[in-house]
């Protein structure tokens, strides 16, 4: 199950001119902060620092909302100037996943602008004009740039047993002209979290660069015959893959699936030459757990790669590994640090290394030593969401449960400045929900953590409804993030206050606190959640416990249908998204398998497991509380069945209850207009529920 799915350095907060504000739309009231003016919000993301530490590229995301659509542009930023950054014209025909050239006289970016599929461009600094660089059959999925320019591999989806390119278009035109539709499946997957398989595989292609730059000759397919992806599906990039130091290979991540791909958690990196002259060469095949793809020192000497020890497991602590390329020797980096690492970077010298992970309800960066293995924060409150390290310092996007994400740079010396942002207008006149940290003694009489958010506008002399939300994952964390699904603003602005437990199985408390929740999903969890609601009330006298309503979505889904049947005494109403009604007919039909099996003890035949220990579908005869069920079609993770299930179970008792279905999502509500239908009836389900009029409405 996806993790709901992841600044102490003082920030200078520039001009407004410095700020790099892209146009977007200000909210409708200038108090009230709404599911409408989230959804139309500009997005920040994917800082590039250019080679000289000039410059900052970075990506901005546009939603046209009556369109229902959203596009990409490329902007650039000067660190030296500190002038207001500027979007380059390039983007007018649509860019984005923009990269610097090794020189950085040039900047590489995809773009469907010629002929629909998405194609690599180049342009120079000032991004006047583009030059297409790949003509593949295939959309590119990903790309990378050998640092000397003679070479660029690209990503596209072709079915693996085929010897080129042009065998997979002559089967992909054959079953367009066909009209039968059925499809045989011999092995799973046969559908993978919101696609049904087709057959084909991202694989790794290598072209040849002429003396412009641009693709020449015929691809040297790198995976050829590889039964896996790279990039990783179904949310890989090109931080699965790597160019070798010496610049005639590529090193990659990947799971050779078989018929064990769905409970197998395997991952390895892999090395193919440019050339074609050796086999692919299975770097970590020693350990049968996930490891990533490696990130070569400065000097070439070194790999550093993420690895988890216990196979099968999708939430094991991601450790940071050191390999010696010449001896093929590894080592554990601050082993003692009881982290799990996210993305991780190299030092200009490469005696650091630079890591992402969840601290304790905070998103932080971190540098670790790579000598002694000493580990320090860079940032503290909010949440880096990417970061990108440069001569002069680094550069990292960092949001929080005040701002959506923007643009920081941090100087090896003094505190980080804002570079840019693209909401801070829009947002300027918005009255925020203050967020609160708070810990009580939970399970086992361990500290627990979690957030309240005080209702936008707060009056101390009033008692406002509460809104309940409960994280998915399990083993997740409503941090101090800024989320556009789940935004504990938008019911703050509506007159709630949010309250936000870290239970048991959450990250970035250790990993023995992450561990805790599996084959224990509904009693250790349970008790921190009914613990942290006594104790909330108990200290912000402002809540009105007779007034609330619990609401989570996947593992928070399967809370609510949990907490229907065994703690419903304190909600006048719920809400479940995609959440699990039938923990035991749910390990028989989502798709990824080792979630399931590693979460409940094994497969749901073998004894001893803990299918039917906690499964919200024994307890259907003690429901009374009025519940919103929001299922997509599309999900495979928690197939449709489930949400049905769990309306119909209301529905024959005669429960008060609705449900909202969307025939175009996945797991996620990603559409805007959905999403604003989606807080529309969640919130109207409150407030019918609570008695709570909504401002703004």
């Amino acid at each position: 199950m996806i993790k709901s799915l992841r600044l102490a350095a003082s920030a200078l907060v520039l001009t407004a001119a410095m700020a790099g504000v892209a146009a977007a739309q200000a909210p409708t009231k200038a108090d009230v902060f709404t599911a409408k003016d989230m959804a139309s919000l500009d997005r920040l993301s994917d800082p590039r620092v250019s080679p000289d530490g000039r410059h900052v590229l970075y990506s901005v995301r546009t939603m046209d909302y009556p369109a229902n659509k959203a596009s990409m542009s490329l902007w650039v930023a000067d660190l030296k100037t500190k002038m207001a950054p500027r979007r380059l014209k390039v983007s007018d025909g649509g860019a984005a996943s923009g990269r610097w050239s090794a020189d950085g006289k040039t900047i590489y970016f995809t773009s469907s602008r010629a002929g629909g599929t998405e194609q690599v461009f180049k342009t120079d600094v000032t991004g006047e004009t583009a030059t297409q660089i790949t003509a593949t059959p295939f959309d590119v999925q990903a790309y990378k740039v050998a640092p000397n320019g003679k070479t660029i591999v690209v990503a596209m989806a072709v079915f693996p047993d085929c010897p080129d390119l042009a065998c997979t278009e002559a089967r992909l035109a054959a079953k367009t002209a066909t009209k039968a539709t059925g499809v045989v499946y011999d092995r799973l997957f046969v559908r993978h979290w919101d696609t049904w398989k087709d057959g084909t595989r991202n694989h790794l292609f290598a072209y040849s660069l002429n003396v412009d730059g641009v693709a020449a000759g015929k691809p040297v397919a790198l995976m050829k015959g590889f039964d896996g992806d790279s990039p990783t599906k179904p949310f890989g990039g090109d931080e699965d893959f790597v160019i070798t130091p010496e610049q005639d290979g590529v090193a990659f991540a990947a799971k050779r699936a078989g018929r064990e791909e769905p409970w197998s958690t395997n991952f390895d990196f892999w090395v193919a030459k440019f050339d074609g002259s050796e086999p692919l060469s299975n770097r970590t095949e020693a350990n049968k757990a996930w490891d990533s793809a490696p990130t070569p020192s400065p000097d070439g000497k070194y790999a550093a790669y993420r690895a988890m020890s216990r196979p099968g497991f999708e939430a094991d602590r991601f450790r940071i590994m050191i390999r010696d390329r010449a001896t093929k020797q590894d080592r554990e980096l601050a082993p003692q640090w009881d982290r799990s690492a996210d993305a991780v970077a190299w030092s200009p010298d490469g005696k650091t290394i630079y890591a992402t992970a969840l601290d304790v309800g905070h998103g932080k960066l971190f540098a670790i030593d790579v000598k002694t293995g000493k580990v320090t924060a860079l940032t503290g409150e909010g949440h880096v969401t990417a970061f990108d390290v440069g001569p002069n310092g680094i550069v990292y996007a960092s949001d929080s449960l005040k701002s959506p994400s923007e643009l920081f740079f941090l100087p090896p010396k003094g505190p980080a400045v804002k570079v840019a942002s693209v909401s801070s207008e829009a947002l300027k006149d918005v009255a925020w929900g203050e967020p609160e940290q708070f810990s009580f003694k939970g399970w086992n009489d361990e500290t627990v953590h979690g957030f309240l958010v005080k209702p936008a506008n707060f009056d101390p002399a009033k008692k406002y409804p509460v809104a309940f939300l409960i994280h998915g994952g399990p083993q997740g964390s409503f941090s101090n993030a800024w989320s556009y699904r789940w935004n504990p603003q938008v019911y703050a602005n509506a007159g709630y206050a949010v309250v936000m437990i870290d239970f048991h199985g959450s990250t970035g408390y250790g990993q023995a606190f992450t561990d805790s929740i599996s084959r224990h999903w509904g009693d250790r969890p349970l008790e921190d959640l009914q613990k942290g609601w006594s104790f909330v009330l108990s200290r912000y006298g402002f809540l009105d416990g007779d007034r609330a309503c619990a609401l989570g979505a996947s593992y928070g889904g399967y809370m609510v249908n949990w907490i229907a049947g065994n703690w419903n005494e304190p909600w006048k109403c719920l809400v479940n998204h995609d959440g699990v009604f039938d923990t035991r007919a749910m390990g028989y039909s989502t798709e990824e398998l080792w979630f399931t099996e590693w979460e409940n003890g094994g497969t749901p035949w073998q004894a001893g497991t803990t299918y039917e220990t906690f499964n919200p579908a024994l307890h259907v005869d003690k429901w009374v509380k009025p519940q919103l069920v929001v299922q997509g079609q599309l999900d495979y993770r928690i197939p449709v069945e489930q949400g049905l299930a769990t309306f119909t179970a209301l529905q024959r008792r005669g429960v008060p209850s609705k449900l909202l279905y969307f025939p175009n999502e996945n797991h996620w509500v990603l559409k805007a207009q959905n999403s604003v239908q989606w807080h529309k009836e969640v919130l109207d389900w409150l407030d019918q529920w609570t008695g709570n009029t909504r401002p703004g409405k």
